[in-house]
């Protein structure tokens, strides 16, 4: 029975930990890898000895997915091209926890911001800010003071809110973007679109080094819309179009004979207009996305 309800404990904590680690490292595969690397050292503790097996997995989780961060902070310096998270699906049948209603905190312009962070600021400010622990558990995960804790979260906090992108656009203006968008690829009309994007627009896209992308951010109407209207349309016209949730917002999945072939999703200001466009094309972060077809 004790072993029963020991895996019920771990199986409760799942979703939260997933989320955590996923917001800690912008990789839904390397988050994976933490709950895994958390899950094994909660089968060899001295379970009996354990008060609060919540934070104990907490901790450790914490804990690992920093040790992961820090690792892939070091090998993204050889990184080819722009670095983006790992998109995920968030609809309710694959969303990665049970926060899904804190949209803003997955979208991937907030991961972004989150990268500027030190690995302690990000994960006491999730820790905080998302996931309601307390000051003397976070101070517990982290190893460290609890007032250090709290300055850690100010410090984060002060970032975040200057970068100002936790909005939650309207859906029904997120539609609109994307039929747009889709417009603008498959037909060259970039007209409609145009009319949605702020005047600093920016077009992102991450390639790994594996497949052909532009490699640096394209800024400003005049340039995002030409590579939209005309390299995009050359080569993505004749996709299967799969508008989907990612990352808390509506994007689209572009799919070849079944497979994801790229990932498109957005930001906005806080009046509605897309400041920024996400496509993802490296195929090691697309993996998840074909497996869902």
């Amino acid at each position: 029975m004790a072993q029963r309800d020991d895996g019920a404990a771990f199986e409760a904590a799942r979703p939260m930990l997933l989320g955590l680690a996923y917001r800690i490292l912008g990789s839904r595969a390397e988050a994976e890898d933490a709950v895994q690397d958390t899950y094994l050292k909660w089968q060899d503790a001295d379970r009996s000895a354990i008060e609060n097996p919540a934070s104990w997995l907490t901790t450790t989780c914490t804990r690992r997915s920093i040790d992961l961060l820090r690792s892939a902070r070091q090998t993204r310096v050889d990184y080819v091209g722009a670095w983006l998270p790992e998109p995920i699906h968030t609809s309710a049948e694959h969303r990665p926890d049970e926060h899904l209603a804190l949209a803003s905190s997955l979208q991937t312009a907030f991961l972004l911001v989150l990268e500027r962070l030190t690995p302690k600021e990000r994960a006491a400010y999730l820790l905080h800010e998302i996931f309601d622990v307390s000051y003397p558990e976070i101070a517990a995960a982290l190893d460290l003071q609890e007032s250090t804790c709290r300055k850690l979260v100010s410090r984060a906090r002060a970032s975040i809110d200057q970068s100002r992108v936790r909005h939650v656009t309207p859906p029904d203006r997120q539609e609109q973007l994307l039929a747009a968008f889709q417009t603008a690829v498959t037909s060259g009309g970039t007209e409609d679109l145009a009319a949605l994007l702020s005047d600093d627009i920016e077009l992102c896209a991450d390639g790994g080094g594996k497949v052909p992308t532009v490699l640096h951010v394209l800024r400003g109407k005049a340039e995002v819309l030409d590579f939209i209207g005309r390299a995009l349309r050359e080569y993505w016209r004749a996709y299967a179009w799969d508008a989907a949730d990612i990352n808390g917002g509506r994007g689209v999945i572009l799919r070849r004979d079944g497979a994801a072939t790229a990932c498109v999703s957005f930001a906005y200001d806080e009046h509605g207009a897309a400041t920024n466009i996400y496509i993802m094309r490296n195929p090691d972060k697309l993996s998840r996305l074909s497996g869902e077809a």
